[in-house]
């Protein structure tokens, strides 16, 4: 079959190729759509439940409330940073843990626990039907499929309230390392003041002093007190714009896109496939 390049290419050898193979094109056209199908009604639907939530403010809570002098208010939304926090908490491993643990995933998924690397298993098809993602307006979308519709939403709300609760673990760590080391400051400063007001003679340098030592005593007393009340603060990290609930409309597979990506590929295969054949022929 002669074919031609550029401005002199010979539209006729492809109106010949194509009257030549049509009926050959049309039956593998009509055979990888029905076998599109037929693995599309085989595929078991997954239906998807969303979660939308707006991390607030990652601001320690008691400063905000106890200290006059501080601008921020702790009722303001998160920023672009405390969005980025919460996509991170929601996407780590101890969220990933916590959700197998509670609805035993791997059960729920088929993954026998003695099969060939079960928790490889497990944390891919986790990470396959659990996203979490940035909105346009700084919220996080945490998205669910499963084969259940009720499944899918018990998970994206479980995940949204797990949230509040490692968050909670990670501020009350931070607050029970700061008291330690506060604590320490503290003492080693009442230890020093004691023992410049127990020294002979209160000359001026030494009142000074002495007045700084206190007010640096006063600042750290505030903030330990900050920090013990951020201890046993259990509050919401978030605000719940969207619960999850289940859906009846299935998210995948799109039966029409298989059949069409099926029926395209193998037609454009069998092409490839002819013009190998033709070129041969004219060898």
């Amino acid at each position: 079959m002669e074919q031609n390049f550029g401005n002199g290419y010979d539209h006729g050898a492809t109106r010949r190729f194509f009257a030549r193979w049509w009926r050959v094109l049309l039956i593998v056209a009509a055979v990888a759509a029905a076998a599109s199908l037929v693995v599309s009604l085989i595929i078991k639907p997954l239906y998807k439940s969303s979660a939308v939530l707006f991390p607030t403010s990652s601001n320690r809570l008691s400063k905000a409330i106890m200290d006059y002098h501080y601008s921020l208010d702790f009722m303001d939304y998160g920023v672009e940073r405390d969005c980025e926090y919460a996509i991170q908490i929601l996407s780590s491993k101890r969220m990933e843990q916590a959700v197998c643990e509670h609805f035993n995933l791997m059960e729920h998924y088929g993954i026998k626990p003695d099969g060939a690397h079960p928790q490889f298993r497990l944390s891919k098809q986790y990470r396959s039907n659990i996203s979490v993602k940035r909105t346009d307006f700084l919220g996080v979308e945490i998205g669910v499929l499963d084969q259940d519709p009720a499944w899918a939403a018990m998970i994206a709300n479980y995940m949204a309230a797990m949230y509040d609760t490692l968050c909670h673990e990670i501020h009350a760590d931070r607050a029970e390392s700061a008291a330690t080391v506060m604590k320490g400051v503290v003492e080693a400063l009442e230890s020093e003041i004691d023992s410049l007001s127990a020294t002979q003679g209160q000359s001026a340098w030494k009142k000074t002093l002495i007045d700084d030592k206190c007010g640096q005593l006063a600042d750290l007393q505030t903030r330990a007190m900050q920090t013990e009340v951020d201890k046993g603060l259990e509050v919401s990290y978030k605000y719940l714009v969207d619960e999850a609930v289940p859906t009846d409309k299935k998210a995948y597979p799109k039966r029409l896109l298989i059949v069409l990506g099926g029926t395209l590929g193998a037609v454009v295969v069998c092409i490839f496939g002819l013009l190998v054949f033709a070129r041969k022929e004219e060898e």
